[in-house]
């Protein structure tokens, strides 16, 4: 097996990870991702006790304990091009021998638990609710990059999709689906949905201010996809590259969606703040099955 080069996985001076600048020893194995770094303390605030406390560029990092089990809340910023640093840095943190820049004989796998704003598409689904991804589709172009092999279901379910896409559009998606078994004990009984990621918040989610949208008729294509019942439910920036990041790295990932805004409604939550808070006490408890 050959060594990782130094150029391929790049350290600091003491040996931490180049962009988290975390150690091995200063990540639980399971770990909760926000985008704003200021939320990282309002996750933490909930923690026994906090051990650690690090922080480089937008990527901040707090590890401590609820019930007496290691849990630890990263930043990731905006954008699945962030996710592909964060989820490979985490990935060699457990899976690398960072001394002889060797996988280790025994991987590890780590429950990445996203939890992030986003804004629902169909009219029936509340503001200030809580959404599960089940899968979602990215019109990024990172998972094109990875080498992976869909499920048949989700073969033909991204198929369907990019037949339903605007005729014309270059728009070449992937997808990835959340994890079953964190489904299965964290989101039973919440309301699921198959999100898209894009890579920008404006014109790439359908927004007009001044510069003009390519594909003006790509929000309503989206909104009216169906494909055996299944339909797209909301939009943000990361879910689609975590899952697909965790499938290649062997890891576990569920992503939950903050419904602050709803674009079919053009309504907007009158107290974010609470309603996120409210929600991550919520995901935080639902975790003590796996912790």
């Amino acid at each position: 097996m050959n060594r990782i080069a130094e150029t391929e996985l790049i350290l600091n001076a003491d040996g931490s990870v180049y962009h988290l600048n975390l150690l091995p020893g200063d990540i639980a194995d399971t770990i909760i991702t926000v985008g704003d770094p200021e939320r990282v303390s309002q996750v933490s605030q909930y923690f026994d006790h906090i051990e650690l406390k690090k922080s480089k560029r937008e990527f901040v990092t707090h590890t401590g304990t609820i019930g007496g089990k290691r849990i630890t809340a990263i930043s990731t910023g905006i954008g699945t091009d962030n996710i592909d640093i964060v989820m490979n840095e985490l990935d060699a943190l457990v899976n690398i021998d960072l001394q002889t820049r060797l996988p280790k004989a025994q991987l590890q796998k780590l429950n990445i638990i996203r939890i992030g704003t986003s804004g629902a598409i169909q009219a029936d689904i509340a503001i200030d609710s809580l959404l599960v991804s089940s899968s979602a589709f990215g019109m990024d172009i990172l998972m094109n990059y990875y080498e992976r092999q869909l499920l048949v279901p989700e073969k033909e379910l991204l198929d369907n999709f990019k037949a339903a896409l605007p005729n014309g559009s270059n728009f070449s998606p992937y997808m990835a689906s959340a994890d079953t078994l964190l489904i299965s004990r964290l989101a039973t009984h919440l309301q699921q949905g198959i999100t898209i990621t894009a890579p920008g918040f404006y014109a790439p989610q359908g927004r007009e201010i001044r510069a003009k949208a390519t594909y003006p008729e790509l929000m309503e294509s989206i909104q009216n996809f169906n494909s055996d019942g299944k339909r797209i439910t909301n939009l943000e920036m990361e879910t689609a590259g975590i899952y697909g990041m965790a499938a290649v790295l062997g890891h576990r990932a569920i992503s939950f969606n903050v419904i602050l805004a709803n674009r079919a409604t053009k309504t907007f939550s009158k107290q974010p703040d609470q309603v996120m808070d409210n929600y991550i006490k919520q995901v935080l408890n639902k975790l003590e099955d796996i912790l």
